[in-house]
């Protein structure tokens, strides 16, 4: 009976040894893999500011030249003024694209673009006008 405890035990005290080998890293890669999660901030911030035309870019409105990680988020915004919501890797000058809107100056000029378009046109008005002078 002793004979079978201790055999057990030894057994359950190689796995252990064994599992626990498998598992050892070393201290400079724990170093690293820490501050790269640091460099990137974990909380989305907004940045205004302008798309380069091939996307690849941002200008926000301190002058800072960002990489874009992900340009194909900014597709079909090239060139536009827009708050952009992404995380900064403020050591890289990167960014990853969260989310993109529109700047508020370029919705107007849109907008009164779009109202152009829908407003009918009274040319018979001015053919009148015109007739009568």
């Amino acid at each position: 009976m002793k004979k079978l405890v201790s055999i057990s035990f030894l057994l359950a005290l190689v796995t252990s040894l064994l599992a626990l080998a498998q598992e050892t890293t070393k201290p400079s890669e724990m170093k690293q893999e820490t501050s790269k999660a640091e460099k990137m901030s974990t909380k989305a911030v907004n940045l205004p500011g302008k798309i380069s035309d091939d996307g690849k870019t941002f200008v926000d409105k301190d002058n800072k030249s960002w990489t874009v990680t992900n340009p194909e988020a900014l597709k079909g915004h090239q060139g536009h003024v827009v708050t952009l919501k992404a995380h900064e890797n403020a050591a890289k000058t990167e960014i990853h694209v969260v989310s993109v809107k529109m700047g508020k100056s370029e919705m107007k000029e849109t907008k009164k673009k779009d109202e152009m378009k829908s407003r009918p046109k009274f040319t018979w008005y001015r053919s009148r006008w015109e007739k009568a002078r």
